[in-house]
């Protein structure tokens, strides 16, 4: 019951959720604020994949506000009748979330990874991952962290955004199972009946 009558509300914290996603994401193009890494191309390959302003960021505003539209409007008809009308607008509904999973979870994941791999940066033997191969070890073994010698504080600045980015993403994903649970329970539990309806003359 409580899915069935907060899926507006859903809908509604995928915006700033999106928002968020688009700002960690662009802060990842300046460490430290500044701009001269990015200049010359000394970032991480993942940031050019754009997840969190693409994915996680405007297309899951775009979906967000495409449901809140199919929630409110009034003007979309089909089958003659109202209940067929809530029925298809709950389908498009569905549809329009199980995107949003793929998008979220897509971003999800590359964030994840990227969080793994580690930053590139500069050390003693130049620009390179150098915790590549470390597994995500190097998360904990904060020692290993000054070998990154420039961008200055790279791997604390990369391993904060990244993780608001996967708890962002993660959030969104979870929401958009939420919407297609709440509207696959009126779909096929007889909220938004319209299979067979028969009448008696």
């Amino acid at each position: 019951m409580a899915l069935e009558t907060c899926g507006s509300c859903l809908s509604c914290l995928l915006i700033p959720l999106a928002l968020w996603s688009i700002v960690v994401n662009i802060l990842l193009y300046f460490p430290n604020g500044k701009a001269s890494h990015a200049a010359s191309y000394q970032l991480p390959n993942y940031v050019w994949y754009f997840e969190g302003i693409c994915f996680s960021g405007v297309m899951i505003l775009l979906l967000a506000v495409m449901l809140i539209t199919l929630e409110c409007s009034t003007f979309y008809r089909c089958c003659q009748s109202e209940s067929c009308n809530k029925t298809y607008r709950s389908f498009i509904s569905i549809v329009l979330a199980l995107l949003g999973v793929a998008f979220s979870g897509y971003s999800c994941i590359i964030f994840t990874l990227g969080l793994i791999q580690g930053p590139f940066c500069n050390s003693s033997g130049g620009w390179d991952y150098i915790f590549k191969d470390t597994a995500g070890g190097y998360l904990t073994d904060y020692p290993a962290w000054s070998r990154c010698t420039e961008p200055a504080n790279i791997v604390e600045w990369n391993t904060i955004l990244l993780s608001i980015l996967i708890a962002l993403s993660g959030l969104q994903l979870i929401i958009c199972f939420l919407k297609v649970a709440a509207e696959l329970k009126r779909t096929l539990c007889g909220t938004y009946s319209v299979f067979v309806q028969v009448t008696n003359y």
